[in-house]
């Protein structure tokens, strides 16, 4: 059973900076699109930003410029730099990986909140 974790979340001020990851466990599966999502009180769960296998990137155009999304196929993982967070940013964020032949993973979800 493939199952994501993921760690990274916290408090931080306006300004500061945090990193994300979300990593797959288990074998036999092959993942294609790595992406995370946010949803913050209130709210409907929105896209911030997803990688292609081959590396292509696509992100929200509240986080362009802010934000950097990577991964590392080998270890099935994905992160998310997040850089000058500010309180439109808290959000439980969620990573999600497409799976060949499989329903798509979602991950726990963790609470990232940008104050002062």
């Amino acid at each position: 059973q493939v199952q994501l974790v993921e760690s990274g979340g916290g408090l931080v001020q306006p300004g500061g900076s945090l990193r994300l990851s979300c990593a797959a466990s288990g074998s036999g599966f092959s993942i294609t699109t790595m992406g995370w999502y946010r949803q913050a009180p209130g709210e409907q769960r929105e896209l911030v930003a997803t990688i292609g296998r081959f590396g292509s990137t696509q992100y929200a155009d509240a986080v362009k410029g802010r934000f950097t999304i990577s991964r590392d196929s080998a270890k099935n993982t994905v992160y998310l730099q997040m850089n000058s967070l500010t309180p439109d940013d808290t959000a439980v964020y969620y990573c999600n990986m497409v799976v060949l032949y499989r329903p798509n993973l979602w991950g726990q979800g963790t609470q990232v909140t940008v104050s002062s």
